[in-house]
């Protein structure tokens, strides 16, 4: 079975630099429930790094529940509909959140 914290780890494997561009941001994720944890994903440089824990600052966070979070980067759960059912919450630049999304393959 996939845990957030596999899907995490993979990350920078299936980052794509060149979507990316010149965009510098940090995605805050606060993921609740069974597998649950924090982590933040800094994009830089053309670079994804992936750090376990809370950072400073970050651009937009991302709440919501881990069980979730897996079924919708395996593509089983629509972000929009999670989005607009309330179980995905965002805090700050909603943008940033948009284009992170499209990120990895």
């Amino acid at each position: 079975m996939t845990t957030a914290a596999d899907l995490f780890a993979r990350m920078p494997e299936t980052f794509d630099a060149a979507k990316a561009g010149s965009m510098e941001a940090t995605v805050q994720f606060d993921l609740s429930g069974d597998g649950g944890g924090q982590w933040h994903v800094n994009i830089a440089n053309g670079a994804c790094a992936v750090g376990e824990g809370v950072t400073a600052a970050p651009t937009a966070t991302i709440r919501m529940n881990a069980p979730d979070y897996v079924k919708m980067v395996k593509g089983e759960l629509n972000p929009v509909t999670a989005f607009m059912m309330g179980q995905i919450k965002v805090e700050g630049d909603l943008n940033t959140v948009m284009k992170f999304q499209t990120l990895f393959g």
